[in-house]
């Protein structure tokens, strides 16, 4: 497969068991759950040198994110829908991209539902390797358990180094959902951590 390109239409990738090539000269963000799109698309007009992968798997939410790059003449916003894990599991190369966000992922807070959410020890473990050296993974909640869930399986990891600071230049680009939830006076706690070396820690033999 040729490398995906700037202004490449709507991808689904639902049935496509084909790693897609990433250009290795841009600075590639992927925003897994991007619902409508909002931030993708404020993001992608903000940095037009980058490229940026809004994903999603509800159909709807991707022909309204994809028609949001088309109205904004943004080139440098490609619009996938598939599900999650199968798009980081298998279908983005190792080491691809340079940041990662997943911002208020459904926290699924009921006992019965728990098995559906997407964050977990094995998951952290890829977002780990589809990032390029010194990578950043960038999530939000607003939901305060699932938050503390979700920080002390990344910071158990080992994999990450947290530095919020380095938020600084997308900090006021919010999701719709976030906005919806701020005018209701609730609170949306970002975090964001950076790639480090994996350290194997087995003994040799």
């Amino acid at each position: 497969m040729d490398y995906v390109k700037e202004d490449t239409p709507m991808l689904i990738l639902d049935d496509f068991y084909q790693t897609l090539k990433l250009p290795p000269d841009k600075v590639v963000e992927l925003d897994l759950g991007c619902g409508n799109g909002r931030f993708s698309e404020e993001a992608a007009a903000r940095f037009p040198e980058r490229l940026f992968l809004a994903a999603d798997i509800m159909m709807g939410r991707i022909r309204r994110c994809d028609n949001r790059a088309r109205r904004g003449k943004l080139k440098n916003m490609i619009t996938i829908r598939a599900e999650a894990r199968l798009l980081t599991g298998a279908l983005l190369p190792e080491a691809s991209l340079n940041r990662i966000h997943i911002l208020c992922p459904d926290p699924w807070p009921k006992d019965r539902h728990r098995h559906h959410r997407l964050i977990c020890s094995k998951f952290i473990g890829r977002l780990h390797g589809l990032l390029k050296e010194n990578g950043e993974f960038h999530f939000s909640s607003d939901d305060q358990p699932y938050l503390e869930i979700v920080t002390r399986l990344v910071e158990n990891s080992g994999l990450f180094r947290r530095d919020d600071s380095r938020m600084a230049e997308i900090a006021d680009i919010k999701t719709d959902f976030e906005r919806r939830w701020l005018n209701k006076g609730k609170t949306v706690t970002h975090c964001l951590w950076v790639k480090q070396p994996y350290r194997f820690s087995g003994e040799g033999h």
